[in-house]
Formats: C-alpha cells, structure tokens, sequence
C-alpha cells in the first residue's frame, strides 16, 4: 500500500541520522567507560569509601541510560520497518494510526537526544543550583518568586530529576522572598543555566481589589554543582558560620532545634544558606557545596572567556533587562527575549514545559542565531 511504502522511504532516510547520532553522542567511549567503572566496582576495598562508590555508582547509571536511550531507538526503528512490512503483505489499514504515531515519536526522541549533543560546556551534565529573589514589588513579586519556585520544580519532575529545597524565606503576606532549589540529574545544569537572568510577569493582580494590571520581577541565578575535587580556595576563618531555627513544614523537628545553617564568605560577601536537611551538620555540608559553587562561578566570571560557557549570554540583573516576559493580561503569550521562541500556552509553561524556550537557546547558542531587540 502507497502509505507503508512511503513510511518505509522515510525510515530508510532516518536511518543515516539515527548512526550519526550514536556516533555525536560519542557511544562508544561510554561503553569503555561503563565496563571500567563496572570493573573497578568489583574490585575488593571498592565500597569502602561511601563517597566514591556512589559517586562511580551515579555515573555507571548515567552511562546505561545513555546506551539503553540509543538501544531503544534503534529497536524502535526495527518495529516501525515491521510494522511496514506487515502493513504492505496484509494490506492492513488498521496499522497506519500506529506507524504514524510511532514515526513522530522517534523523530522527536533523535531531536531531544540531538540537542543533548549541544550540551558540550564544562559544567553542562553537573546538577543544577537554582536560587529565585523576588524583585521589588512587595507581595506582587513574592507571589511571582513562588510561581516560579514551582514551574522549576515541576520542570525537573517531568525530566525524572531529584528535586530538593535547600532553604525558603517566606514572604510578609503571600509568596517568597527567596529559594534555594538543588537539581540533581545528568545535564540538569547545561539545560537550565538558559534560565539565568530576570523574569518579568504581567497580569491581573489577585491581591489589588481593583483588578488592574500589574508588573512584576523575579530574578534567577543558575549555577552548576561543582565536584569536590575542583580547587576551590576556602580558609576556615573566612567563613562565619551562623545557625538558627528552621521554618516552615517539617514536622515536630522543625523549630525545635537550631539546625539550619548560614554560611557568610567574608571576603566576597557570598551568602548561602540551608535549612530543610534533619541535623546542623547535613545543613552546613549542603551549604559548603552551594558556596563552592558560587565561588567558582565567582571565579570564572572574572575570565572574560569563560563567561559564555557558564552563564551563557549574559544581561545585568536588573529590572527591565529582563530574559523572558511571561504575559497572562490583555492576552496570553509567554517569550523569551534572546532567541524569540515564543507559545500563548501559559498554563503548560506554568506546568513546567519549558522544553521549547531551553532547546531554542540550545541551538541559537551552537548558530549564534540570537533574536535582536
């Protein structure tokens, strides 16, 4: 039949592009690597060191998923010919809805898995460090710092990553002031370091009893995770440690004890602070990993060429230098100001799909083809 036999012109076509991309994502040195890693964790003495192993045994997980992600497309590829041949020798309509079905899915599984090639930074496959500050406005813009507080944590959701609230501070009436999120899974930073810079909002206020319009600021600051075995210059009498009582849920720990931590670096001001792990001790090991990381972001900014590779395109974070406006009043339409990627679908961008705005800065940061203002 006329539709199988053009399905399977396509496929053939597809194919090339499925090899190449085995080859982009560089399968075979993952596959060196994973039988070493899997080798040394045989060895005896090896889960003696906790720290180590989990981490040998994170970037084992990595790998497989890497090559199974191939495997299935592969395999996936195999089922689509079949079903064409199927289709052909028994003249078997009913089969088409499942072809075209499968057809578009594969073609948008080599596009993601392309797009994760792009991902070629030094920091891109480190977790994420996301840290939101309400802008001036009051509660308008609190509220707004916790709308984003949730798009970001249900974009991490739909990828399968880890999600953890590190500390929160609450606004005067509604909202927040800050939060400090940790995101944890392979290219969590090298997706959302696009999302680093000023967010504005325009809609109809729910806290103005006359219904008019408003706007409102947020600012996001993303940093990658940075490994322990990254030199990072910190002296113990730089460092004054403060600690206080937690807030918010958490149970009858909460508030009873003074276990969360704030670490202040005194000679660059850098303040970070955790609140939401059970003892002083875990609350403090999570805060020296956010100041390292905000050390050697620090640290590399000072470079001029390394800039672009940890923040990307950079605007001063400052209100109307914004990188996005997300309007829901007069009508509906979210936009990013750098590469002109845009959806009216404000509730789905809300939800935490954000695909579209992150692989548009993917591929205008590997052409250059950024939008002009």
């Amino acid at each position: 039949m006329l539709q199988f036999d053009e399905y399977k012109v396509k496929l053939n076509n597809l194919k090339p592009a499925l090899d190449e991309l085995a080859q982009a994502l560089d399968l075979e040195a993952a596959r060196r690597e994973l039988e070493m890693l899997e080798s040394e964790s045989a060895s005896e003495g090896f889960w003696d060191n906790l720290e180590k192993s989990q981490k040998a045994t994170r970037r084992m997980n990595t790998l497989r998923s890497k090559l199974d992600s191939q495997r299935r497309r592969e395999s996936h590829w195999d089922d689509l010919m079949t079903i064409c041949e199927m289709g052909n020798e028994e003249e078997d309509d009913s089969l088409l809805p499942e072809l075209e079905e499968g057809y578009a899915k594969l073609e948008s599984e080599m596009e993601d898995a392309r797009l994760s090639t792009l991902l070629t930074g030094e920091y891109d496959n480190s977790n994420a460090i996301l840290t939101i500050h309400a802008g001036a406005g009051g509660t308008e813009a609190q509220d707004w710092a916790q709308m984003l507080l949730r798009m970001y944590t249900r974009w991490a959701e739909r990828h399968g990553y880890e999600c953890k609230v590190a500390d929160v501070t609450e606004g005067d009436e509604a909202g927040i002031k800050s939060a400090t999120i940790m995101i944890e899974g392979e290219n969590a930073y090298g997706h959302l370091r696009s999302e680093h810079g000023v967010h504005r909002l325009v809609r109809v206020s729910p806290f103005d009893a006359n219904a008019r319009r408003q706007t409102s600021f947020a600012a996001l600051e993303v940093m990658p995770e940075i490994e322990d075995d990254v030199e990072v210059d910190i002296r113990p009498e730089d460092i004054e440690m403060q600690v206080y009582r937690s807030s918010g849920a958490g149970g009858q720990h909460i508030n009873k004890t003074s276990s969360a931590v704030r670490l202040i670096h005194k000679p660059t001001g850098v303040v970070v602070a955790c609140q939401t792990e059970r003892s002083q001790f875990q609350n403090k090991e999570t805060c020296m990993k956010m100041l390292r990381s905000k050390l050697v972001q620090l640290k590399m900014e000072a470079h001029a060429e390394k800039i672009s590779d940890i923040k990307g395109v950079q605007l001063k974070i400052e209100w109307g230098s914004q990188i996005r406006s997300y309007v829901f009043m007069p009508y509906q339409m979210v936009k990013d100001n750098r590469t002109g990627f845009e959806t009216s679908n404000v509730s789905g961008v809300m939800d935490g799909d954000l695909d579209g705005f992150i692989n548009a800065y993917l591929k205008a940061g590997a052409t250059g083809n950024w939008a002009t203002k």
